[in-house]
């Protein structure tokens, strides 16, 4: 397979883990907790009470499995993330930060094996900042490399000043921020063909995305802040335009923010995963080769196999940007040489 990532191949920053077991969190959770029903060696589903909510397979916590795919993808380095149904935002506080405590630890024990090709994400309990803050300095120190969030806490947006402040905390630390969709909204209308991935999954995305620009996230946070947003920032690439013209518009409605939307491009990273050339051409062309990272959703089946088969593929990127794409931007977002372009343009 080409190497599209200079020598150390891609870095895939976009991808989950499920440990084989955890403790009962019946008493943190209730009767609805998340346990796992291992059927075999290497199948599993996962299960909230008796309600089953995802078959997995040992790619889920198996490191010499999640390599030898990595290996066949040309993939030199991944990013090893939370699956979102772990979050817990709707639990108490404490209950919480200590199913963030369980599930950070064993994800250390998951990419121990391969240290080098692995590079663990933790969650927090988003919805109490100063826990949130404490665990996440914990896990910095016990070898998290980034942390992962939720792209909201049940009504609130990330410009709610408790996530500000956290990710004024994330700033301050040097660490990066990646942005995963979850808890989509359940309606008759979404729950077919798959709707709340396909439909809610980019809304919240774009969503959340809005939040820090119109809700004058960026505008307080230190620009130093290295964020990411999964599947390709969702909608918003497509509709920047029409955001742009809103804030021009009707500025006495949607003018919260100090400038206008396209200034606060180079703030964020998107992934790559959109499956397709002409949606990455849009991505490229409004955010920009320097701000989009290879991700694959890796080990889930709506994921991208071959890792980074739309940048491999794609007719209208050059060799240098198809190598920015492929790992350089990787680099720098979870390396911390931020460039002194991109934080913010001029209105």
């Amino acid at each position: 397979m080409e190497d599209i990532g200079g020598e150390d191949g891609i870095i895939d920053v976009h991808t989950h883990y499920v440990p084989r077991g955890w403790p009962d969190l019946r008493d943190e959770a209730g009767p609805d907790a998340l346990w796992l029903d291992i059927v075999s060696e290497s199948d599993a589903i996962i299960k909230m009470g008796t309600r089953e909510f995802r078959h997995i397979k040992s790619t889920a916590w198996d490191a010499e499995t999640r390599v030898r795919d990595m290996n066949a993808d040309g993939v030199a380095r991944q990013v090893v993330s939370p699956t979102p149904a772990f979050f817990g935002y709707d639990l108490a506080p404490d209950s919480a930060a200590k199913v963030a405590r369980i599930f950070n630890d064993l994800a250390l024990s998951i990419v121990e094996p391969c240290p080098d090709r692995l590079i663990p994400f933790c969650q927090v309990p988003l919805h109490d900042t100063d826990l949130a803050c404490r665990e996440l300095e914990r896990c910095i120190a016990n070898g998290h490399r980034g942390v992962e969030i939720g792209n909201h806490v049940g009504d609130h947006d990330l410009d709610s000043a408790g996530v500000v402040t956290f990710l004024q905390h994330c700033a301050a630390l040097d660490v990066p921020v990646f942005v995963h969709p979850w808890d989509m909204q359940s309606t008759s209308r979404l729950n077919r063909w798959m709707g709340q991935w396909l439909v809610g999954m980019p809304s919240e995305t774009h969503l959340s995305i809005l939040a820090l620009i119109l809700g004058g996230g960026f505008d307080v946070i230190d620009p130093r802040l290295r964020i990411a947003f999964a599947h390709g920032g969702g909608s918003f690439a497509f509709w920047l335009g029409r955001v742009e013209n809103a804030w021009q518009q009707r500025n006495d409605v949607v003018g919260t923010s100090a400038y206008p939307p396209s200034h606060y491009i180079g703030r964020f990273y998107v992934d790559s995963v959109v499956f397709d050339d002409r949606a990455l051409r849009v991505l490229v062309d409004t955010v920009g080769a320097d701000r989009v990272l290879v991700g694959s959703d890796y080990p889930y089946p709506l994921g991208e196999r071959p890792v980074g088969d739309v940048v491999r593929r794609s007719a209208f990127l050059d060799e240098r940007q198809r190598r920015q794409i492929a790992s350089e931007n990787a680099l720098v977002f979870l390396g911390g040489s931020t460039p002194t372009s991109g934080l913010g343009r001029s209105a």
